[in-house]
Protein backbone atom coordinates (compact mmCIF):
# COMPACT_ATOMS: atom_id res chain seq x y z
CA UNK A 1 0.00 0.00 0.00
CA UNK A 2 1.11 3.64 -1.01
CA UNK A 3 1.04 4.52 3.10
CA UNK A 4 1.86 1.21 4.97
CA UNK A 5 1.67 3.23 8.85
CA UNK A 6 -1.55 5.29 7.47
CA UNK A 7 -3.54 3.48 9.75
CA UNK A 8 -1.91 4.12 12.92
CA UNK A 9 -1.75 8.09 11.67
CA UNK A 10 -5.00 8.92 10.73
CA UNK A 11 -8.52 8.64 11.91
CA UNK A 12 -11.90 7.32 10.43
CA UNK A 13 -13.50 10.45 9.17
CA UNK A 14 -17.29 9.99 8.43
CA UNK A 15 -19.16 11.91 5.84
CA UNK A 16 -20.81 14.98 7.02
CA UNK A 17 -24.66 15.21 6.74
CA UNK A 18 -26.78 19.31 6.51
CA UNK A 19 -28.42 20.50 9.73
CA UNK A 20 -31.53 18.06 10.36
CA UNK A 21 -33.71 21.96 10.40
CA UNK A 22 -32.07 22.34 7.00
CA UNK A 23 -32.96 18.94 5.35
CA UNK A 24 -36.29 17.86 6.41
CA UNK A 25 -37.68 21.09 4.54
CA UNK A 26 -36.99 19.14 1.28
CA UNK A 27 -36.20 15.98 -0.91
CA UNK A 28 -32.46 16.46 -1.88
CA UNK A 29 -30.05 14.11 -0.91
CA UNK A 30 -27.94 15.71 2.23
CA UNK A 31 -24.86 14.41 2.50
CA UNK A 32 -21.52 15.69 2.12
CA UNK A 33 -19.00 13.60 0.45
CA UNK A 34 -15.30 13.65 1.38
CA UNK A 35 -13.18 16.08 -0.94
CA UNK A 36 -10.11 14.80 -2.27
CA UNK A 37 -7.52 14.93 0.64
CA UNK A 38 -9.94 13.50 2.99
CA UNK A 39 -10.76 11.00 0.71
CA UNK A 40 -6.88 10.32 0.37
CA UNK A 41 -6.98 9.83 3.86
CA UNK A 42 -9.45 7.21 4.53
CA UNK A 43 -7.25 5.51 1.38
CA UNK A 44 -3.98 5.50 3.03
CA UNK A 45 -5.86 3.87 6.29
CA UNK A 46 -6.13 0.55 3.87
CA UNK A 47 -3.84 -1.90 5.68
CA UNK A 48 -1.45 -4.07 3.90
CA UNK A 49 -3.32 -6.84 5.58
CA UNK A 50 -2.72 -10.04 3.69
CA UNK A 51 -5.69 -11.58 3.20
CA UNK A 52 -8.71 -8.10 2.28
CA UNK A 53 -11.51 -9.80 3.50
CA UNK A 54 -13.37 -6.66 2.10
CA UNK A 55 -13.77 -8.28 -1.01
CA UNK A 56 -15.08 -11.36 0.24
CA UNK A 57 -17.45 -9.32 2.08
CA UNK A 58 -18.69 -7.01 -0.95
CA UNK A 59 -21.37 -9.04 -2.85
CA UNK A 60 -19.91 -8.21 -6.39
CA UNK A 61 -16.19 -8.94 -4.96
CA UNK A 62 -15.04 -4.40 -5.67
CA UNK A 63 -11.28 -4.71 -5.64
CA UNK A 64 -11.29 -2.21 -3.02
CA UNK A 65 -7.41 -2.16 -1.28
CA UNK A 66 -6.31 -1.63 -5.35
CA UNK A 67 -8.71 1.39 -5.83
CA UNK A 68 -8.31 2.85 -2.16
CA UNK A 69 -4.26 2.96 -3.11
CA UNK A 70 -4.96 4.66 -6.11
CA UNK A 71 -6.99 7.29 -4.44
CA UNK A 72 -4.43 7.63 -2.29
CA UNK A 73 -1.89 8.28 -4.90
CA UNK A 74 -4.02 10.74 -6.14
CA UNK A 75 -5.33 8.35 -9.78
CA UNK A 76 -8.69 8.90 -9.57
CA UNK A 77 -9.51 7.98 -13.27
CA UNK A 78 -7.75 4.42 -12.71
CA UNK A 79 -9.47 3.98 -9.75
CA UNK A 80 -12.50 4.57 -11.30
CA UNK A 81 -11.64 1.92 -13.76
CA UNK A 82 -11.27 -0.69 -11.27
CA UNK A 83 -14.61 0.36 -9.48
CA UNK A 84 -16.01 0.13 -12.71
CA UNK A 85 -14.58 -3.08 -13.32
CA UNK A 86 -17.05 -5.39 -10.94
CA UNK A 87 -19.54 -2.99 -10.33
CA UNK A 88 -22.05 -0.96 -13.01
CA UNK A 89 -23.63 1.54 -10.87
CA UNK A 90 -20.89 2.43 -7.53
CA UNK A 91 -23.27 6.00 -7.47
CA UNK A 92 -26.17 3.64 -6.45
CA UNK A 93 -23.95 1.21 -3.90
CA UNK A 94 -22.11 4.13 -2.90
CA UNK A 95 -25.04 6.08 -1.30
CA UNK A 96 -27.45 3.19 0.21
CA UNK A 97 -25.15 0.27 0.57
CA UNK A 98 -24.97 -0.76 4.08
CA UNK A 99 -21.56 -1.46 3.28
CA UNK A 100 -20.72 -5.19 4.33
CA UNK A 101 -17.43 -4.13 3.01
CA UNK A 102 -16.75 -2.48 6.30
CA UNK A 103 -18.14 -4.67 8.54
CA UNK A 104 -15.57 -7.42 7.27
CA UNK A 105 -12.65 -5.16 7.00
CA UNK A 106 -9.33 -6.34 8.71
CA UNK A 107 -8.76 -2.86 10.42
CA UNK A 108 -12.30 -3.33 11.96
CA UNK A 109 -10.99 -6.24 14.89
CA UNK A 110 -10.21 -3.33 16.81
CA UNK A 111 -10.42 -0.22 14.75
CA UNK A 112 -12.92 1.65 12.79
CA UNK A 113 -12.83 0.45 9.74
CA UNK A 114 -11.81 2.24 6.41
CA UNK A 115 -14.02 4.87 5.38
CA UNK A 116 -14.72 2.43 1.83
CA UNK A 117 -18.55 3.29 0.94
CA UNK A 118 -17.08 7.04 1.22
CA UNK A 119 -14.08 6.52 -1.09
CA UNK A 120 -16.63 4.46 -3.48
CA UNK A 121 -19.20 7.56 -3.32
CA UNK A 122 -16.57 10.47 -4.04
CA UNK A 123 -14.65 8.02 -7.02
CA UNK A 124 -18.20 8.11 -8.92
CA UNK A 125 -18.80 11.47 -8.57
CA UNK A 126 -15.71 12.62 -9.85
CA UNK A 127 -15.49 10.04 -12.58
CA UNK A 128 -19.41 11.95 -13.70
CA UNK A 129 -17.60 15.15 -12.94
CA UNK A 130 -14.77 14.98 -15.33
CA UNK A 131 -16.63 13.05 -17.87
CA UNK A 132 -15.01 9.56 -17.79
CA UNK A 133 -18.29 7.70 -17.49
CA UNK A 134 -19.64 7.29 -21.51
CA UNK A 135 -21.05 4.47 -23.07
CA UNK A 136 -19.32 1.04 -24.32
CA UNK A 137 -21.10 0.24 -27.32
CA UNK A 138 -20.33 -3.46 -28.44
CA UNK A 139 -18.14 -3.46 -31.33
CA UNK A 140 -20.20 -6.25 -33.20
CA UNK A 141 -24.02 -7.21 -32.73
CA UNK A 142 -24.55 -11.05 -32.36
CA UNK A 143 -28.17 -10.49 -33.89
CA UNK A 144 -29.45 -12.62 -30.40
CA UNK A 145 -32.42 -10.42 -28.73
CA UNK A 146 -32.68 -10.98 -24.63
CA UNK A 147 -36.46 -9.53 -22.50
CA UNK A 148 -35.48 -8.35 -19.73
CA UNK A 149 -38.52 -8.00 -17.26
CA UNK A 150 -38.10 -5.63 -14.43
CA UNK A 151 -35.86 -2.36 -14.65
CA UNK A 152 -34.18 -2.28 -11.28
CA UNK A 153 -30.68 -2.73 -9.84
CA UNK A 154 -30.56 -6.33 -11.43
CA UNK A 155 -32.19 -5.83 -14.31
CA UNK A 156 -30.36 -2.71 -15.10
CA UNK A 157 -26.62 -4.76 -15.02
CA UNK A 158 -27.87 -7.63 -16.63
CA UNK A 159 -29.62 -5.15 -19.41
CA UNK A 160 -25.88 -2.94 -19.58
CA UNK A 161 -23.80 -5.90 -19.47
CA UNK A 162 -26.03 -8.10 -22.31
CA UNK A 163 -25.72 -5.02 -24.27
CA UNK A 164 -21.82 -4.97 -24.26
CA UNK A 165 -21.84 -7.91 -25.24
CA UNK A 166 -23.55 -7.18 -28.28
CA UNK A 167 -26.99 -8.72 -28.05
CA UNK A 168 -30.08 -6.25 -28.32
CA UNK A 169 -31.50 -5.78 -25.38
CA UNK A 170 -35.01 -4.76 -24.59
CA UNK A 171 -36.11 -3.81 -20.66
CA UNK A 172 -39.77 -3.89 -19.59
CA UNK A 173 -40.90 -1.93 -16.56
CA UNK A 174 -44.76 -2.19 -15.93
CA UNK A 175 -44.06 1.30 -14.34
CA UNK A 176 -43.83 4.63 -15.55
CA UNK A 177 -40.53 5.14 -15.30
CA UNK A 178 -37.12 3.05 -14.97
CA UNK A 179 -35.55 1.92 -12.00
CA UNK A 180 -38.07 -0.17 -10.16
CA UNK A 181 -37.39 -0.57 -6.38
CA UNK A 182 -34.56 1.85 -6.44
CA UNK A 183 -36.88 4.87 -8.43
CA UNK A 184 -40.08 4.00 -6.26
CA UNK A 185 -39.03 2.71 -2.96
CA UNK A 186 -35.78 4.53 -2.30
CA UNK A 187 -36.81 7.66 -1.04
CA UNK A 188 -35.13 11.07 -2.85
CA UNK A 189 -33.13 12.26 -0.07
CA UNK A 190 -31.17 9.21 0.14
CA UNK A 191 -30.66 9.03 -3.81
CA UNK A 192 -31.83 11.34 -6.12
CA UNK A 193 -33.14 9.63 -9.12
CA UNK A 194 -31.02 11.99 -11.54
CA UNK A 195 -28.08 9.36 -10.89
CA UNK A 196 -30.50 6.55 -12.52
CA UNK A 197 -31.74 8.27 -15.59
CA UNK A 198 -28.01 9.05 -16.39
CA UNK A 199 -27.46 6.03 -16.59
CA UNK A 200 -30.53 5.08 -18.72
CA UNK A 201 -28.89 7.50 -21.21
CA UNK A 202 -25.54 5.50 -21.26
CA UNK A 203 -27.22 2.42 -21.31
CA UNK A 204 -29.64 3.52 -24.75
CA UNK A 205 -26.34 5.10 -26.16
CA UNK A 206 -25.21 0.90 -25.74
CA UNK A 207 -27.88 0.16 -27.46
CA UNK A 208 -30.49 -0.70 -24.70
CA UNK A 209 -34.06 -0.17 -25.24
CA UNK A 210 -36.40 0.43 -22.59
CA UNK A 211 -40.55 0.07 -22.71
CA UNK A 212 -42.11 1.78 -19.62
CA UNK A 213 -45.81 0.85 -18.90
CA UNK A 214 -45.84 -2.67 -20.19
CA UNK A 215 -46.86 -5.45 -17.87
CA UNK A 216 -45.42 -9.33 -18.68
CA UNK A 217 -47.81 -11.70 -17.75
CA UNK A 218 -50.75 -11.53 -15.71
CA UNK A 219 -51.46 -9.26 -12.50
CA UNK A 220 -53.56 -10.02 -9.63
CA UNK A 221 -56.87 -7.05 -9.13
CA UNK A 222 -56.15 -6.67 -5.86
CA UNK A 223 -52.38 -6.63 -5.62
CA UNK A 224 -51.14 -3.07 -3.50
CA UNK A 225 -47.86 -3.28 -5.50
CA UNK A 226 -47.43 -0.39 -7.73
CA UNK A 227 -48.30 -1.05 -11.27
CA UNK A 228 -49.13 2.07 -14.30
CA UNK A 229 -48.88 -0.26 -16.59
CA UNK A 230 -50.92 0.25 -19.95
CA UNK A 231 -50.13 -2.11 -21.98
CA UNK A 232 -49.84 -6.18 -21.46
CA UNK A 233 -47.80 -8.66 -23.22
CA UNK A 234 -48.42 -12.40 -22.61
CA UNK A 235 -45.72 -14.58 -21.29
CA UNK A 236 -45.54 -16.97 -24.63
CA UNK A 237 -45.82 -13.73 -26.62
CA UNK A 238 -42.61 -12.77 -25.61
CA UNK A 239 -40.65 -15.90 -25.70
CA UNK A 240 -41.98 -15.66 -29.05
CA UNK A 241 -40.16 -12.44 -29.42
CA UNK A 242 -37.05 -13.04 -28.03
CA UNK A 243 -34.39 -16.09 -28.09
CA UNK A 244 -34.02 -15.47 -24.16
CA UNK A 245 -36.01 -13.96 -21.22
CA UNK A 246 -34.35 -12.89 -17.79
CA UNK A 247 -36.68 -12.40 -15.27
CA UNK A 248 -35.50 -9.50 -12.85
CA UNK A 249 -38.41 -8.24 -11.05
CA UNK A 250 -38.52 -6.93 -7.16
CA UNK A 251 -39.91 -9.00 -4.19
CA UNK A 252 -42.54 -6.62 -3.71
CA UNK A 253 -45.20 -8.41 -1.93
CA UNK A 254 -45.31 -7.03 1.44
CA UNK A 255 -45.32 -8.92 4.78
CA UNK A 256 -49.09 -8.34 5.84
CA UNK A 257 -49.96 -8.12 9.49
CA UNK A 258 -53.01 -9.91 9.99
CA UNK A 259 -54.88 -8.63 13.47
CA UNK A 260 -57.87 -7.25 14.17
CA UNK A 261 -58.40 -3.83 12.39
CA UNK A 262 -56.54 -4.55 9.98
CA UNK A 263 -59.20 -3.42 7.23
CA UNK A 264 -59.17 0.10 8.81
CA UNK A 265 -58.57 3.14 6.89
CA UNK A 266 -55.04 4.75 7.57
CA UNK A 267 -53.63 1.36 8.00
CA UNK A 268 -50.98 0.99 4.82
CA UNK A 269 -48.23 -0.72 3.29
CA UNK A 270 -45.21 1.40 3.30
CA UNK A 271 -44.85 0.49 -0.45
CA UNK A 272 -48.53 2.26 -0.69
CA UNK A 273 -46.53 5.77 1.14
CA UNK A 274 -43.25 5.88 -0.15
CA UNK A 275 -43.83 5.48 -4.06
CA UNK A 276 -46.43 8.12 -3.93
CA UNK A 277 -44.30 10.69 -2.17
CA UNK A 278 -41.35 9.75 -4.81
CA UNK A 279 -43.98 9.78 -7.99
CA UNK A 280 -44.40 14.11 -6.45
CA UNK A 281 -40.87 14.29 -6.38
CA UNK A 282 -41.04 13.79 -10.15
CA UNK A 283 -43.58 16.06 -10.98
CA UNK A 284 -46.59 14.09 -10.80
CA UNK A 285 -49.76 14.69 -10.10
CA UNK A 286 -51.80 12.18 -6.96
CA UNK A 287 -55.31 12.26 -6.33
CA UNK A 288 -55.51 10.90 -2.31
CA UNK A 289 -51.83 10.87 -2.03
CA UNK A 290 -50.73 9.44 1.31
CA UNK A 291 -49.81 12.09 3.87
CA UNK A 292 -48.31 12.14 7.36
CA UNK A 293 -49.13 15.71 8.18
CA UNK A 294 -49.99 16.23 11.26
CA UNK A 295 -50.51 13.34 11.94
CA UNK A 296 -49.51 10.66 15.12
CA UNK A 297 -47.65 8.46 12.96
CA UNK A 298 -46.60 4.63 13.78
CA UNK A 299 -43.95 2.29 11.64
CA UNK A 300 -44.15 -0.85 12.10
CA UNK A 301 -40.49 -2.52 11.34
CA UNK A 302 -37.52 -1.54 12.14
CA UNK A 303 -35.37 -2.03 9.48
CA UNK A 304 -34.05 0.14 6.58
CA UNK A 305 -37.97 0.36 4.90
CA UNK A 306 -39.12 2.00 7.91
CA UNK A 307 -36.95 3.89 8.18
CA UNK A 308 -37.09 5.46 4.93
CA UNK A 309 -40.47 5.50 6.45
CA UNK A 310 -39.64 8.07 8.90
CA UNK A 311 -37.54 10.45 6.81
CA UNK A 312 -40.73 10.52 4.73
CA UNK A 313 -42.83 11.06 7.37
CA UNK A 314 -40.71 13.85 9.04
CA UNK A 315 -40.86 15.82 6.11
CA UNK A 316 -44.61 15.79 5.62
CA UNK A 317 -44.94 17.47 9.30
CA UNK A 318 -45.45 14.57 11.29
CA UNK A 319 -46.66 15.47 14.54
CA UNK A 320 -44.82 12.08 16.26
CA UNK A 321 -43.01 9.20 14.61
CA UNK A 322 -42.81 6.52 16.53
CA UNK A 323 -41.17 2.99 15.33
CA UNK A 324 -41.39 -0.39 16.19
CA UNK A 325 -39.17 -3.24 16.28
CA UNK A 326 -40.34 -6.79 17.19
CA UNK A 327 -36.95 -8.18 18.24
CA UNK A 328 -34.95 -6.93 21.60
CA UNK A 329 -32.54 -3.75 20.94
CA UNK A 330 -29.36 -5.11 19.73
CA UNK A 331 -26.42 -3.85 21.59
CA UNK A 332 -24.48 -0.74 20.56
CA UNK A 333 -21.32 -2.40 19.90
CA UNK A 334 -20.79 -6.01 18.69
CA UNK A 335 -18.25 -8.18 19.61
CA UNK A 336 -15.94 -7.86 16.50
CA UNK A 337 -13.29 -10.33 16.82
CA UNK A 338 -16.05 -12.43 17.25
CA UNK A 339 -18.36 -11.47 14.54
CA UNK A 340 -16.03 -10.13 11.82
CA UNK A 341 -15.41 -10.35 9.15
CA UNK A 342 -19.13 -11.36 8.88
CA UNK A 343 -22.56 -8.93 8.77
CA UNK A 344 -22.59 -8.01 12.88
CA UNK A 345 -26.10 -7.78 14.70
CA UNK A 346 -25.93 -4.02 16.28
CA UNK A 347 -27.85 -0.70 16.95
CA UNK A 348 -28.20 0.94 13.48
CA UNK A 349 -29.18 4.69 14.09
CA UNK A 350 -30.02 6.15 10.68
CA UNK A 351 -29.97 9.27 10.03
CA UNK A 352 -33.87 9.51 9.10
CA UNK A 353 -33.86 8.58 13.17
CA UNK A 354 -31.75 11.73 13.78
CA UNK A 355 -34.77 13.95 12.24
CA UNK A 356 -36.63 12.63 15.14
CA UNK A 357 -38.68 9.38 16.26
CA UNK A 358 -39.50 7.09 19.15
CA UNK A 359 -38.20 3.86 18.51
CA UNK A 360 -39.33 1.00 20.81
CA UNK A 361 -38.29 -2.23 20.69
CA UNK A 362 -39.62 -6.07 21.94
CA UNK A 363 -43.29 -4.89 20.82
CA UNK A 364 -45.99 -6.58 19.25
CA UNK A 365 -49.22 -4.98 17.72
CA UNK A 366 -52.12 -7.06 18.94
CA UNK A 367 -54.76 -4.67 17.13
CA UNK A 368 -55.65 -1.50 15.49
CA UNK A 369 -58.77 0.32 16.52
CA UNK A 370 -60.62 3.07 15.30
CA UNK A 371 -63.89 4.97 14.85
CA UNK A 372 -65.57 5.22 11.88
CA UNK A 373 -63.99 3.41 9.97
CA UNK A 374 -60.54 4.91 10.45
CA UNK A 375 -57.57 4.40 12.43
CA UNK A 376 -57.26 6.06 15.76
CA UNK A 377 -54.78 3.83 17.51
CA UNK A 378 -53.22 0.47 18.24
CA UNK A 379 -52.86 -1.92 21.10
CA UNK A 380 -49.78 -3.31 21.41
CA UNK A 381 -48.02 -5.91 24.03
CA UNK A 382 -44.36 -6.22 25.13
CA UNK A 383 -42.44 -9.40 24.10
CA UNK A 384 -39.72 -11.49 25.44
CA UNK A 385 -37.65 -14.06 23.37
CA UNK A 386 -37.05 -17.06 25.32
CA UNK A 387 -35.60 -20.26 23.56
CA UNK A 388 -36.15 -18.51 19.87
CA UNK A 389 -39.77 -17.86 20.94
CA UNK A 390 -42.02 -15.07 21.95
CA UNK A 391 -43.54 -14.89 24.85
CA UNK A 392 -46.11 -12.40 25.66
CA UNK A 393 -44.90 -9.65 29.09
CA UNK A 394 -48.34 -10.31 31.14
CA UNK A 395 -49.71 -7.29 32.42
CA UNK A 396 -48.07 -5.13 29.65
CA UNK A 397 -50.80 -4.07 26.96
CA UNK A 398 -50.72 -0.60 25.81
CA UNK A 399 -52.80 1.52 23.59
CA UNK A 400 -50.92 4.12 21.08
CA UNK A 401 -52.56 6.81 19.46
CA UNK A 402 -51.95 6.31 15.79
CA UNK A 403 -53.89 8.26 12.55
CA UNK A 404 -51.74 6.49 10.19
CA UNK A 405 -49.36 3.25 10.38
CA UNK A 406 -46.88 2.35 7.89
CA UNK A 407 -46.27 -1.49 7.51
CA UNK A 408 -42.68 -2.03 7.12
CA UNK A 409 -42.13 -5.58 8.05
CA UNK A 410 -40.18 -6.63 4.85
CA UNK A 411 -41.19 -8.37 1.77
CA UNK A 412 -42.09 -12.02 1.07
CA UNK A 413 -41.71 -12.90 -2.57
CA UNK A 414 -41.99 -11.54 -5.85
CA UNK A 415 -46.00 -11.42 -6.81
CA UNK A 416 -46.56 -14.69 -8.11
CA UNK A 417 -48.67 -13.94 -10.67
CA UNK A 418 -45.75 -12.82 -12.98
CA UNK A 419 -43.92 -16.30 -12.19
CA UNK A 420 -47.09 -18.43 -12.66
CA UNK A 421 -47.56 -16.69 -16.05
CA UNK A 422 -44.08 -18.13 -16.79
CA UNK A 423 -45.09 -21.66 -15.55
CA UNK A 424 -41.57 -20.76 -13.55
CA UNK A 425 -41.26 -23.11 -10.85
CA UNK A 426 -40.84 -21.64 -7.04
CA UNK A 427 -39.20 -22.43 -3.71
CA UNK A 428 -40.76 -22.80 -0.67
CA UNK A 429 -40.59 -18.95 -0.32
CA UNK A 430 -42.26 -18.24 -3.43
CA UNK A 431 -39.14 -17.04 -5.15
CA UNK A 432 -38.09 -18.44 -8.97
CA UNK A 433 -36.21 -21.49 -8.54
CA UNK A 434 -32.96 -20.73 -10.27
CA UNK A 435 -29.51 -21.62 -9.34
CA UNK A 436 -26.04 -19.91 -9.69
CA UNK A 437 -23.75 -22.64 -10.72
CA UNK A 438 -20.85 -21.82 -13.08
CA UNK A 439 -22.52 -23.87 -15.66
CA UNK A 440 -26.55 -23.17 -16.58
CA UNK A 441 -26.88 -20.74 -13.74
CA UNK A 442 -29.85 -18.90 -13.20
CA UNK A 443 -31.66 -21.15 -15.57
CA UNK A 444 -35.35 -22.02 -14.10
CA UNK A 445 -37.46 -24.49 -15.38
CA UNK A 446 -38.63 -23.49 -17.94
CA UNK A 447 -36.18 -23.33 -21.26
CA UNK A 448 -34.56 -19.88 -22.35
CA UNK A 449 -36.09 -18.60 -19.31
CA UNK A 450 -33.66 -16.96 -16.41
CA UNK A 451 -34.20 -15.47 -13.16
CA UNK A 452 -32.32 -13.30 -10.96
CA UNK A 453 -31.83 -10.38 -8.05
CA UNK A 454 -34.86 -10.30 -5.51
CA UNK A 455 -37.03 -12.36 -8.15
CA UNK A 456 -34.59 -15.49 -7.40
CA UNK A 457 -33.09 -14.84 -4.23
CA UNK A 458 -36.16 -13.29 -2.28
CA UNK A 459 -35.11 -9.44 -0.69
CA UNK A 460 -31.84 -8.56 -0.50
CA UNK A 461 -29.72 -5.34 -0.91
CA UNK A 462 -29.04 -3.02 -4.30
CA UNK A 463 -25.49 -4.65 -4.06
CA UNK A 464 -27.00 -8.31 -4.24
CA UNK A 465 -29.16 -7.26 -7.35
CA UNK A 466 -25.97 -5.67 -9.10
CA UNK A 467 -23.92 -8.97 -8.49
CA UNK A 468 -27.12 -11.26 -9.56
CA UNK A 469 -27.60 -9.28 -12.64
CA UNK A 470 -23.85 -9.32 -14.00
CA UNK A 471 -23.93 -12.98 -13.14
CA UNK A 472 -27.62 -13.94 -15.11
CA UNK A 473 -26.16 -11.87 -18.24
CA UNK A 474 -22.89 -14.00 -18.26
CA UNK A 475 -25.43 -17.22 -17.90
CA UNK A 476 -27.78 -15.87 -20.70
CA UNK A 477 -24.61 -14.81 -23.10
CA UNK A 478 -22.97 -18.54 -22.30
CA UNK A 479 -26.30 -19.91 -23.23
CA UNK A 480 -26.65 -17.65 -26.74
CA UNK A 481 -23.29 -17.99 -28.07
CA UNK A 482 -22.01 -20.87 -26.57
CA UNK A 483 -19.28 -19.11 -23.94
CA UNK A 484 -18.59 -15.74 -23.01
CA UNK A 485 -16.08 -12.70 -22.15
CA UNK A 486 -18.17 -11.61 -19.62
CA UNK A 487 -17.47 -11.22 -16.13
CA UNK A 488 -18.37 -14.04 -13.32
Amino acid sequence: MGKVTGFLEYERLEEGYEPVAKRVKNYREFVIGLNAEQAKQQGARCMDCGTPFCNSGCPVNNIIPDFNDLVYRGDWRNAALVLHSTNNFPEFTGRICPAPCEAACTLNVNDDPVGIKSIEHAIIDRAWTEGWVVPQPPKARTGKKVAVVGSGPAGMAAAQQLARAGHDVTVFEKNSRIGGLLRYGIPDFKMEKTHIDRRIEQMQAEGVTFRTGVLIGAWPADSKVTNDAKQTIGADALKAQFDAVLLTGGAEQSRDLPVPGRELDGVHFAMEFLPQQNKVVAGDKLKGQLMATGKHVVVIGGGDTGSDCVGTSNRHGAASVTQFELLPQPPVEENRPMTGPYWPIKLRTSSSHDEGCQREFAIATKAFIGEKGRVTGLTTVRVQWQGGKMIEVPGSEQTLKADLVLLAMGFVSPVPAVLEAFGVERDNRGNAKAGTDAVGGYRTNVDRVFAAGDMRRGQSLVVWAIREGRQAARAVDEALMGTSNLPR
